[in-house]
């Protein structure tokens, strides 16, 4: 067992080494948004899986993180339905490095 600690770089999925980590990270910080409403809702999985459109074992995997098959884009539409709006801003990332992928937490209203 090892004793050092590594600071993270604020991805664990980049931490760990594994593949589409900015869009691992993308679609677990949507889960959260998502969870976060159903739970200040008080909404229980199966009025959950009902807004959603999906059934309520759908539901118990997205909000335990399993996320493989749930794109981004449904995790959007999943946030319309209930009740977010959702912006995409694309901007330059400027010529010295590559674009990145981040969700930002915005205003609650």
């Amino acid at each position: 067992m090892s004793d050092r600690i590594e600071k993270s770089g604020g991805n664990v999925f980049a931490d760990i080494g594994l593949p589409d980590a900015e869009d691992r990270l993308a679609k677990a910080e949507l889960a959260l948004r998502i969870s976060n409403v159903i739970r200040a809702r008080e909404l229980t999985q199966v009025a959950a899986a009902a807004l959603l459109e999906i059934d309520q074992p759908k539901v118990s995997r997205l909000l335990r993180g399993q996320l493989a098959n749930i794109s981004t884009d449904k995790l959007f539409h999943f946030l319309n339905l209930l009740g977010s709006d959702v912006e995409i801003i694309v901007r330059p990332a400027g010529a010295s490095r590559q674009g990145h992928l981040r969700v930002l937490e915005g205003a609650c209203g």
